[in-house]
Parts: C-alpha cells; structure tokens; sequence
C-alpha cells in the first residue's frame, strides 16, 4: 500500500473516530455546564457579596474558594511553566483566596469609612426629624446609597430581628473597625445612656469629618509626585534586568551561577521591596 493512501486511510479513521467521539462527549458536558456555570457563578457571587455587603463567606464558602484557587493557580501554572510551577502556585492558592477576601473586605470597610460624614448627617436629619435612635438608623439608611446605606440596612435587620441597640452598633464598630464610625457609635450609645442633643453632636462630627477628609486629600496629592518618583526608582532596576534579559537572554540566569552574584542580587531585590515598603509607609497620611 503506497504512503498516500495509508495516510488517507488514517485520515478517514480519525475523522470517523472524532466524530463518535464528539457524539459521546457532548451530550454528557451538556448536561453538566449547567452545573459547573452555577458553582462558578456561586462562588463569583461570594467573593462579589465581600466587596458589597462586607460578609465574610461561611465556613464551607471558604472552604470551596480555597479549593478553587488552588486548582485554577495550578492548571495555570502548568500551562505556564510546568508541572513543579503548578504544584509551587497550588500551594500557595489558599494564600491568594485569603488574601482577595481581605482586599474585597478592605474595600467595603474602606467605602463605609469614608461614607461616615453621611452616615452622620442622615442619623442627623431622622433624629432632628422626631425618631429614636433604632428608628434614624433605617430611615438614614433610605437615604444614603453604596456601602453605607448597606451597612445600616444591616444593623436596622438586626434591630427588627430584636438585637439590643448597643449590640447592634458594636457589632457595626467592629466589623469597619475605623475611627469615624468609632465616633459615631460612641457618641449614640453615649447620648441614649445620659442624654444631649445627639442630633448638633452627630453634624459637627461630620463637619470634622469632611474637613479630615479634605487635608487628607491635600497631603496626598502634595507627596504623589514624590511618591511617583519613588515609586519608579524602585522599578527601574526591575526594568534594565529585563531590557538585558531581552537583549541577551539567559543574563538573569547568568547571574545565578556564581555566588557573588547570586548573593548580590538577592540582596538587591530585598532592599528593593524594603524600599517600596518604606516608601508606601511614608506617603500613607496619618490620623
């Protein structure tokens, strides 16, 4: 049998065998797509609800989240560089899950603090307008938007649930843990204990509040030049490794071969991430 026709002939086997293939596999991923649409879109709605609501996932959430992260990081890692790659990002999947909850939940307790000159004008207006403190917690949150209004719906169902005012707004100060709503729940909890016009207390709390905010923003944008500036010294070192791995490659790993070097440029890339550290510490306005 001559080349040609053995390779037709091949040709002809496999088409035959893709095409039962293809008859076999796609009715069973039909019928689970479905299901694997809904756990990813479950557990894209988990992460989004830490962002948007500030609820940490449930025990068996996380657990899921975790183990998500460490298949994806790995199937990633091995399209990437390779099995031993995959393996070293599988490991660390759990710490990345961990550490894009905490930055989701930071997010949202960062919009509620600087939320907190609403938050105490619209307790302001609703107890200027006759309610109680339990009542102007939901009748400000009517009138706030974003992730102030959530958080206040959230104490205003605890309340309709029978939690004690004082329970409620604790559990408030300690999930955004921040100094503005610090002051807010003191001052609530202070007035319903001895009295006074919390109404006057709670707008020259958001007077100083905006006015906090305000030189903040100053002091930021005075130092971002600066900040810029530092910012880009600490990457350029990064950028000429790679501008010289590009021109001649194989130069980074050049530079392991000899102790020295290796030592060298191990410490560089320390005080390099010291320096950025530093330099991110410097630049963060301070209370």
């Amino acid at each position: 049998m001559s080349p040609g026709v053995l390779a037709f002939a091949c040709g002809m086997f496999a088409l035959a065998a893709a095409a039962e293939v293809t008859e076999a596999v796609v009715p069973w991923a039909r019928g689970r797509v479905p299901i694997f649409t809904r756990a990813v879109g479950a557990l894209s709605e988990v992460v989004a609800r830490v962002g948007r609501e500030g609820r940490d996932p449930a025990a068996a959430e996380r657990r899921r989240l975790v183990a998500a992260g460490a298949a994806l990081a790995f199937a990633l890692g091995t399209l990437a560089a390779g099995v031993g790659v995959g393996l070293a990002l599988a490991c660390a999947g759990p710490w990345i899950v961990q550490r894009a909850l905490r930055a989701r939940r930071e997010r949202y307790r960062r919009a509620v603090e600087q939320g907190a000159p609403s938050i105490a004008l619209g307790l302001a207006d609703a107890l200027g307008g006759g309610h109680s403190i339990r009542g102007a917690i939901a009748e400000a949150a009517v009138g706030l938007d974003g992730a102030p209004a959530r958080e206040l719906r959230r104490v205003a169902a605890e309340l309709e649930l029978g939690a004690r005012t004082e329970d409620a707004l604790e559990a408030m100060r300690a999930r955004i843990d921040s100094p503005a709503v610090d002051t807010i729940v003191a001052a609530s909890i202070l007035q319903r204990r001895a009295g006074g016009d919390l109404a006057r207390l709670l707008r020259e709390t958001a007077r100083a509040f905006e006015d906090q905010a305000r030189v903040e923003a100053e002091a930021r944008s005075a130092t971002a030049q600066a900040r810029f500036t530092g910012l880009l010294v600490v990457l350029l070192p990064v950028g000429g490794a790679a501008i010289a791995e590009l021109a001649s490659p194989g130069f980074v790993r050049s530079l392991a071969g000899s102790f020295l070097t290796a030592w060298l440029g191990g410490l560089a890339l320390v005080l390099q991430a010291v320096a950025a550290v530093a330099i991110r510490r410097l630049g963060r306005p301070r209370e």
